[in-house]
């Protein structure tokens, strides 16, 4: 009975630790934490959109234009070695989604209405930013989560959006077990150690990238300073923490044959971020959307494999324009 007792007495000092403690110890702050304008490059610019400060990068003329939108951990980066080949004969658009890149990150309590880093925002804020640029008609081209925005917009917008380009998108449907865990990220406990868990991305980059690519040995340290820039932004670990715990069951997956207009899926053959399979599967629930596998390349083929990318994107772009 004894030893019971002092089992007892562990788990309930555990517990109260585990509620407690988060309560007191502050995060340490970040040191060297700049603003957007401060990291922003040369071809950089900002515009406000739904009340926030979106950063974006354009080039072209014409339309319609070709939106990128990219993934989780991603910004407009992640597309410089596609861009340019593309701007001969439209606009080329490429942003910061909330929580990403450079664009403002709001924390709770500076946002009317929607949660900006919830999906459901994400096709109002987009069509927000075209039509501040004075863009009619678009192809959104997604990567991975940002395919998920790029259905959703379609969806939502279907009379703007003129085309998909879906790259290893992630439409998959999220476990609807782990909505009854919703409310805990809520409490003041998750709001003390989310952020400090988010950090955690920084020391995973090595195990990020060699997921991500077919071979990790061609990232070159100017890459890996590419992608880290957004972790030098002010907020930066808070933000993501709160685009993490928006998540949010989408019933995309099963809503695939609403869309009406052209769709392509491209996807590495060695993608072990979103199987290659999950996209071959996806490209036959669509009704005629065409598929190209590139072959020696992971999840990030507009990075790793730009040629073999826009090879594959650039035929489906002509068939567009003779629709």
């Amino acid at each position: 009975m004894r030893v019971i007792r002092y089992f007892v007495l562990g788990l309930l000092i555990l517990v109260l630790l585990i509620f407690l403690v988060p309560l007191f110890v502050p995060l340490p702050a970040q040191e060297g934490l700049l603003s957007p304008y401060e990291l922003a490059d040369a071809d950089s610019r900002f515009v406000e959109v739904n009340g926030i400060e979106i950063h974006y990068k354009i080039s072209g003329t014409g339309e319609p234009a070709l939106v990128f939108v990219h993934g989780f951990a991603d910004s407009t980066f992640s597309w410089r070695k596609v861009t340019q080949p593309l701007t001969k004969e439209r606009v080329v658009l490429a942003y910061d989604r909330p929580a990403f890149g450079l664009t403002e990150r709001p924390m709770p309590g500076e946002w009317i209405g929607e949660n900006p880093y919830s999906l459901a925002a994400q096709p109002d804020l987009l069509m927000g930013l075209l039509d501040t640029l004075g863009i009619k008609r678009a192809i959104l081209v997604g990567h991975s989560a940002g395919g998920a925005v790029a259905v959703q917009t379609a969806l939502d917008y279907p009379q703007r959006v003129e085309a998909l380009v879906l790259v290893a998108p992630a439409i998959i449907r999220t476990q609807r077990w782990l909505g009854l865990f919703q409310p805990l990220l809520y409490t003041p406990q998750m709001d003390r150690l989310g952020p400090w868990l988010a950090r955690s991305i920084q020391w995973q980059e090595k195990q990020m990238v060699e997921i991500a690519w077919h071979d990790p040995s061609t990232v070159t340290n100017e890459d890996m300073e590419g992608y880290r820039k957004p972790l030098l932004v002010r907020n930066w670990e808070r933000a993501l923490w709160e685009f993490s715990r928006a998540e949010q069951d989408t019933g995309l997956a099963e809503r695939m044959d609403e869309l009406k207009m052209p769709v392509m899926i491209i996807a590495g053959d060695d993608d072990r971020v979103i199987p290659t399979e999950q996209s071959i599967n996806l490209a036959k629930q669509i009704p005629g959307a065409q598929l190209a596998v590139l072959p020696i390349c992971g999840h990030v083929p507009q990075d790793e494999c730009p040629e073999a990318f826009l090879n594959a994107m650039q035929p489906f772009l002509k068939q567009l324009e003779v629709r």
